[in-house]
């Protein structure tokens, strides 16, 4: 198993986030984590990116514990993390913030490093050509696809996404979760945190519902989308199935 987690508590202040999580990923896959604001799912994805320290609880990439080590360890051991709303670097040119993805490596990868921006272009080709232009002047889409390019410029074992969509055209969402589903096919391992249920389930091999810090339901993509319940609660089937017999 890539990572387990088990028996997560984490707390924010005497609020708790996280109430005995359990969850394992397989290399390769693309894991789907879905629910209401507040249900825990950022808290998630930044307690295995090392910015909270679990109350309870072990985490292990690769055999390995991580519980509780620093961001910038975990980024080294192959865990990066695309936060919500993207936090680009609006002063700095799209190529330092890619160069930024990879800071834990500059000095002993340096020489490889144009070659791996190289590589994210070809990626995000709407990037071609911009790179010396500040990341602030970008589209709400480009700049997501900037994000993604940074973090995968720490070559991780494991890419942590945030809501991905916010924000973002319908055409600009298909075509990034298109990209993702390719990411996957090459190896990467994707945990997506996502409120577009439908879109996140598409490319997804595997899907969970966190309720309350806790997981509710689990299964493949298709046994989420088919269950009753997160029909009803988000995909709206059920209002759209009431609205069309009206």
């Amino acid at each position: 198993m890539l990572l387990s987690i088990k028996s997560l508590n984490v707390y924010h202040g005497y609020v708790q986030a996280l109430r005995n999580l359990d969850l394992d990923v397989k290399k390769g896959e693309l894991l789907a984590i879905l629910g209401a604001n507040g249900a825990g799912k950022s808290t998630l994805l930044e307690t295995l990116a090392g910015l909270h320290r679990p109350a309870q609880g072990e985490v292990m990439l690769e055999g390995k514990p991580i519980t509780g080590k620093s961001p910038d360890y975990i980024v080294k051991h192959g865990i990066s993390l695309v936060p919500e709303r993207r936090e680009i670097f609006n002063s700095l040119s799209v190529l330092d913030n890619l160069l930024l993805g990879a800071f834990h490596r500059y000095r002993s990868n340096k020489g490889t490093l144009s070659d791996d921006v190289a590589e994210i272009i070809d990626i995000f080709p709407a990037l071609k050509g911009r790179e010396r232009e500040p990341a602030g002047t970008l589209s709400g889409g480009l700049q997501q696809m900037l994000a993604i390019g940074r973090g995968l410029m720490a070559r991780p074992k494991i890419l942590l996404l945030d809501e991905p969509s916010v924000g973002l055209a319908p055409m600009v969402v298909k075509e990034i979760m298109s990209t993702l589903a390719q990411l996957k096919n090459s190896g990467v391992t994707i945990i997506l945190v996502e409120q577009n249920t439908g879109a996140a389930l598409k490319v997804a091999d595997r899907g969970f519902v966190m309720e309350r810090g806790h997981i509710t339901l689990g299964g493949t993509s298709q046994d989420i989308l088919s269950d009753s319940k997160v029909q009803q609660a988000y995909l709206g089937r059920k209002r759209m199935q009431t609205a069309a017999a009206l």
